[in-house]
């Protein structure tokens, strides 16, 4: 009786584990639900660039969505892929993804990735930034926080909110890596 609770539980972990129940597991293992409502799995932008940024659209940092369009235009010809994750961490996102999309496509245009609203600290954060804090130790501190990631799915450098996503730093880092 104990082997068989025991086999099927072996069965049931090999069929739902996590990303993180791999051993070396990268940014590619990931997947989560666009602003749209559908899922976006990281595995297609498998061996390009990545620039995460954690965002909400009622922060002093919101108008940095501006300069995060800029930089998905100017780097729009590359594989550079821009992910914002909308998220009220921090108490300053809409809860409804139509207000959110007002924001992002009215006031920004926004032609990047952006994802349904998502935590990005404490024990519910999405498993990405689980991920990011356990694997680099860096959990964002407010919204707007920028991560890079290089073509292995591995960080490259992450930067605070006071960072403007086409700053000079940021973009050199992205040169590198294109």
């Amino acid at each position: 009786m104990k082997i068989n609770i025991l086999l099927v539980f072996l069965i049931m972990f090999s069929i739902f584990k996590s990303p993180l129940a791999n051993e070396n597991p990268s940014l590619y293992d990931f997947s989560f639900i666009d602003i749209d409502g559908n899922q976006v799995n990281l595995k297609k932008f498998t061996g390009k660039p990545i620039l995460v940024v954690n965002t909400a659209s009622r922060c002093g940092f919101t108008p940095q969505y501006e300069n995060l369009q800029n930089l998905f235009l100017e780097y729009k010809d590359t594989d550079l892929t821009i992910i914002a994750t909308t998220s009220n961490s921090f108490a300053q996102e809409y809860q409804d993804t139509e207000d959110i999309k007002k924001i992002c496509l009215v006031n920004y245009g926004v032609g990047f990735v952006t994802s349904s609203p998502m935590n990005v600290k404490g024990n519910n954060a999405h498993p990405i930034y689980h991920w990011i804090d356990n694997q680099y130790k860096k959990s964002p501190k407010w919204n707007f926080f920028k991560y890079l990631f290089n073509r292995n799915g591995e960080l490259v450098d992450s930067w605070s909110s006071v960072t403007k996503p086409d700053s000079y730093k940021i973009k050199r880092k992205i040169d590198n890596l294109i």
